[in-house]
């Protein structure tokens, strides 16, 4: 169990002893007052490996499909060779019918050493200056004859 389902468990069982109220187990668990009542019937019907996340060794559902991405790869290495990731994501789109987000395509490209992100240029800061007594002292003067 992770840190965080230790501390659900040591919340469910204060509640099923009466010890703490469903408010207080919400407010230190930071979940609401539904879904600690939510948590408490699970805990009370399966015990501890209830509050086990049921997701935990599984792979995520918005993961990209290994063949959409192989054929991504593949185009991106052959036909789109030298592409930004906003063009390359546009003729993926258009051109061969991909659902890819260009976020993922950028991602891949970095990942495949294919393309390099530019660095954020660093804003110079430019030391600053006292006002001027006077109006007008900022005047530029002419230095011609």
């Amino acid at each position: 169990m992770s840190e965080k389902e230790v501390e659900r468990l040591e919340v469910m069982q204060k509640l099923e002893d009466k010890r703490m109220k469903q408010a207080e187990a919400g407010e230190r668990l930071g979940v609401s007052v539904r879904q600690v009542k939510r948590l408490l019937k699970v805990y009370r019907e399966e015990g501890a490996e209830g509050l086990v996340s049921k997701r935990r060794g599984q792979p995520s559902n918005n993961r990209l499909a290994e063949a959409t991405r192989q054929k991504a790869l593949d185009l991106l290495k052959d036909k789109y060779q030298g592409f930004g990731p906003t063009l390359a994501h546009e003729k993926l789109v258009e051109g061969e019918g991909l659902t890819i987000s260009d976020e993922r395509i950028r991602q891949l490209i970095i990942e495949e050493g294919l393309w390099k992100g530019k660095k954020a240029r660093q804003v110079t800061v430019h030391q600053m200056r006292e006002r001027r007594a006077c109006v007008g002292e900022l005047v530029q003067v002419d230095g011609s004859r």
